[in-house]
C-alpha cells in the first residue's frame, strides 16, 4: 500500500484480506486435494488479518481519506465493477456457460484494480491491477482444455495474490501503530 493516508492503509489490509478470504473460499467449489490445506489455511490466515486491521480501523476512522476527496469516481468504479461482474455472469449463466463466472468476475476484479488505484492515488493497486489482469488472461487457454469450474485456480490466484498483498501492506503499517 503505497498511500499517505493511514485509515486507507488499514482498510485496505483488512479488505484485502476479507477478500482474500472469499476468493480462497471460492477455490474450494473443488480444488485438487493437494492444495486444499492451502486454501484452508490461507483463508484462515486471510480472516485472522481482517479481524486485526477492521480493530486497528475502527480505532483510527478519524484519520483523513483518499475518498474525502475522491468518493464519486470510487463509486463509479465500484459501480463499473457490480454491473460488469453481474452482467457477465448472467450472460455466462444463460448460455450454458456458468464455469467460467468465477474466471469473469476475477478478471473484472483484477482489472477494477487499475482504476481504483488511480482514484485513490495508490500505484500499488495499479501494480497489482496489472498483474493479476494479466495472470488471469494468461490461465484461460489452460482452463479451457480442462472440465469442470474455473474456480479453483482462479480462487487460487486471487486469494493469495490478495492475501500476499495484505500481508505486505500489514508489515508496512506496523511501524505507524
Amino acid at each position: 500500500m503505497l498511500t499517505e493516508f493511514f485509515r486507507d492503509h488499514l482498510f485496505t489490509v483488512a479488505w484485502y484480506g476479507l477478500m482474500s478470504a472469499v476468493w480462497l473460499g471460492w477455490g474450494q467449489e473443488d480444488p485438487p486435494k493437494r492444495l486444499r490445506p492451502f486454501l484452508g489455511a490461507g483463508s484462515v490466515i486471510a480472516v485472522g488479518l481482517t479481524v486485526l486491521f477492521t480493530i486497528m480501523l475502527v480505532r483510527n476512522w478519524g484519520e483523513p481519506s483518499a475518498l474525502d476527496q475522491n468518493l464519486v469516481g470510487f463509486i463509479v468504479v465500484v459501480w463499473a465493477e457490480i454491473i460488469l461482474c453481474a452482467g457477465g455472469a448472467i450472460f455466462l449463466a444463460v448460455k450454458k456457460r456458468g464455469r467460467w463466472i468465477a474466471w469473469w468476475i476475477a478478471l473484472v476484479v483484477a482489472a477494477h484494480f487499475i482504476p481504483l488505484g488511480l482514484v485513490l492515488s495508490d500505484w500499488s493497486d495499479v501494480v497489482l491491477g496489472v498483474v493479476l489482469t494479466v495472470a488471469i488472461v494468461l490461465v484461460r487457454r489452460p482452463l479451457a482444455q480442462r472440465e469442470g469450474p474455473t474456480s479453483a485456480l482462479v480462487g487460487l490466484i486471487m486469494g493469495f495474490s490478495l492475501l500476499a498483498f495484505a500481508a505486505v501492506s500489514a508489515l508496512l503499517a506496523l511501524p505507524q501503530l
